[in-house]
C-alpha cells in the first residue's frame, strides 16, 4: 500500500518566482517601450511641424502674448498654438489634426497627412487672430474671420415714384379718413367735458 505522500507531484526545482517576476518586468518594459516609441514618434512629427511654422511664429508681434507655440510632453504630445487650439497626431501616427476647444466641444479645424497643408491652416488661423486683436485694439468689433456684414432692414420704406401704379393709393386714403374720424371723436369728447355744467343746467340728458 502506497503512502498518500507518494501521489504529490514533485516541485520542479528550476521554477522560481524570481524568474516569473523577471518575465513580467520584461513584458511591461516591452509595452512601455512601445508607448515611448509612439510618444517619441508623435513628438518628432510635431517638432517637424513646429520647424515648418517657425518663420510664422517669429513674425508674430512681440507685444502679442496670445500664442504659446510650444510642444508639450505627456502621453500625447501636442503643438500648442494658443490656449484653445493645438495640433496632435491621429491614431495612425501620420495624420496631423488641428483642433480647437469650444464651448460645445472640440472641433477639427484641419486634418491631413500632408504637413504643409496643416501648416497653411495654422498660418491662416494665426493671421486671423493677429488681425482680430489689432481691430479690437483700434476699437473695431467685427471678427477677422467672416467679414461679411449682415443685412440690415431698411428703417423706412422706399418712396414710390410717379407712374408706379395706384397700389398704395386706397390704403393711404383709408388711413387718412381713420385719423380724421378719431380726431373728431376726441374733439367731441373734450367739448362735452368742458360744457358739461352748462348742459346740466339746461337739463339736457344723454
Amino acid at each position: 500500500m502506497q503512502d498518500a505522500g507518494e501521489n504529490v507531484t514533485p516541485i520542479d526545482p528550476s521554477r522560481k518566482l524570481s524568474d516569473a517576476v523577471r518575465e513580467v518586468k520584461n513584458a511591461l518594459a516591452d509595452r512601455d517601450d512601445v508607448v515611448v516609441d509612439l510618444r517619441e514618434a508623435h513628438r518628432m512629427r510635431l517638432d517637424l511641424l513646429a520647424a515648418e511654422l517657425a518663420p510664422v511664429f517669429a513674425d508674430v508681434p512681440a507685444d502679442n502674448d496670445s500664442f504659446d507655440f510650444a510642444v508639450s510632453s505627456g502621453l500625447q504630445p501636442r503643438l500648442w498654438i494658443d490656449a484653445v487650439t493645438h495640433v496632435a497626431m491621429g491614431r495612425d501616427r501620420r495624420t496631423y489634426r488641428f483642433l480647437k476647444d469650444t464651448r460645445i466641444g472640440r472641433v477639427v479645424l484641419a486634418e491631413s497627412a500632408d504637413m504643409k497643408t496643416v501648416a497653411d491652416h495654422v498660418t491662416r488661423y494665426v493671421a486671423e487672430r493677429v488681425v482680430e486683436r489689432e481691430r479690437l485694439m483700434e476699437g473695431g468689433t467685427e471678427p477677422a474671420a467672416g467679414l461679411s456684414r449682415p443685412q440690415v432692414a431698411e428703417a423706412e420704406p422706399p418712396m414710390r415714384l410717379a407712374g408706379q401704379g395706384n397700389a398704395g393709393f386706397w390704403p393711404t386714403v383709408f388711413s387718412t379718413l381713420g385719423i380724421v374720424t378719431a380726431g373728431a371723436l376726441v374733439g367731441l369728447a373734450l367739448a362735452a367735458l368742458l360744457f358739461w355744467d352748462r348742459l346740466s343746467a339746461i337739463k339736457v340728458s344723454f
